[in-house]
């Protein structure tokens, strides 16, 4: 028995390793589009925000700039804004279901990357050689832009990263090889600018994403937490005060809908002898493989749990009690032919209730179950009884 119980040790332990890698990366794929959810959500003002600075940049350099490049510029940020509304619309029109990473993050990627190109393409274009006023304006706006973008972006680091250097980087290089020492000390004080916020988008998101992931923790270890409190644990069935919970509304349900319900009270047979035979290891593991016949057994609408002991019980909404009958004498056949070494001969008893004879509250049901349940071990166990 020892090698066959290392084995089954061993095997347990490898199944919670690949269940424990799973519920990993369920978090991890939570997390992710926890992030998507959010870029959207935060990220929606920068389309009218990108184009209305470009506006009064050019409002306030009308005069001082080549007002043709300003137009066109304008116009073509303004097509690149309006694919950005359309792709915003299509998220918040599609269904969450489908607000996914895989179908969103790259079409945000390619309409950041083009928003942001045209915008610093277009300052670049407009930023004059000779007039520092209008240079000094420009670099102030296209720092406002990396500015805004931290708080835009800021659950993708990468984006944030991308759209700052696609902004401010063109401008900045081109004041660094200029040979005004008042430009260069510009582009300088800008570059030692982005260093800080390129360490402040690091943190930033790196604390949105441990935020993220501590939340899908949190309610994880709740969902285990209380279905393990709803859970027998050597069954895997629902424990006494779940069932019963679950029944009342089960219950309440066919009664709202004019529904029969059967219900099963099932008791193993001689499991104290079981016990002290075999001892109490040989009974839990009994109970286990009964556990697993019954969640085999019956539907999801069916509800069924252990009630303590080696007494079990289920409800079968919408059934006959002819139907009920058939199923509980399929269910005493699996039992009968369960081989649980060392214990030999297992079998169970079954009573069968239905409310479509008898108007009654839930309690009623199952005593009137319970009854016919003493009737089958009275007139000889293995057997099913239908109530009186």
């Amino acid at each position: 028995m020892a090698p066959l119980s290392r084995q089954s040790d061993q095997a347990n332990f490898m199944n919670g390793l690949g269940r424990g890698q799973d519920r990993d990366d369920t978090i991890e794929e939570q997390v992710r589009t926890d992030r998507l959810h959010q870029l959207f959500r935060q990220s929606f003002a920068a389309i009218l925000g990108s184009y209305l600075a470009a506006a009064m940049l050019c409002w306030l350099c009308w005069d001082r700039l080549d007002q043709r490049i300003m137009l066109v510029w304008l116009v073509t940020l303004g097509v690149s804004s309006l694919l950005r509304i359309k792709m915003f619309m299509e998220w918040f029109r599609c269904p969450y279901s489908e607000r996914t990473p895989e179908r969103w993050e790259r079409r945000y990627w390619i309409t950041l990357v083009l928003s942001a190109s045209i915008w610093g393409g277009g300052a670049f274009a407009l930023i004059p050689t000779d007039d520092r006023l209008s240079q000094v304006l420009v670099m102030l706006f296209t720092v406002g832009m990396s500015v805004s973008a931290v708080s835009c972006y800021s659950a993708y680091r990468a984006m944030t990263v991308a759209s700052i250097s696609l902004v401010l980087m063109p401008c900045t290089l081109w004041l660094l090889w200029q040979p005004s020492s008042m430009q260069v000390g510009i582009a300088i004080a800008v570059l030692v600018f982005s260093t800080f916020v390129f360490s402040a988008t690091r943190k930033l998101s790196g604390a949105l994403e441990k935020a993220f992931r501590l939340t899908r923790q949190m309610e994880r270890a709740h969902s285990i937490s209380t279905r393990a409190a709803q859970t027998d644990e050597l069954t895997g069935l629902m424990n006494r005060r779940a069932f019963f919970e679950r029944a009342q509304v089960l219950y309440a349900q066919c009664r709202h809908n004019q529904q029969p319900l059967c219900a099963l009270m099932m008791d193993m047979d001689h499991f104290k002898q079981i016990n002290d035979t075999y001892g109490h290891q040989a009974g839990d593991q009994v109970l286990r493989q009964i556990g697993g016949v019954i969640s085999a057994s019956f539907r999801q609408t069916d509800v069924y749990g252990r009630l303590g002991g080696e007494e079990f019980a289920v409800l079968l909404p919408n059934t006959s009690l002819e139907t009920a009958r058939a199923i509980a004498e399929q269910l005493i056949k699996a039992i009968s032919g369960l081989a649980a070494e060392p214990v030999k001969g297992l079998s169970a008893s079954l009573g069968v209730a239905s409310t479509h004879d008898h108007d009654q509250d839930l309690h009623g049901l199952m005593n009137m179950a319970d009854k016919a349940l003493y009737r089958a071990k009275a007139q000889g166990r293995n057997q099913v009884a239908l109530a009186e």
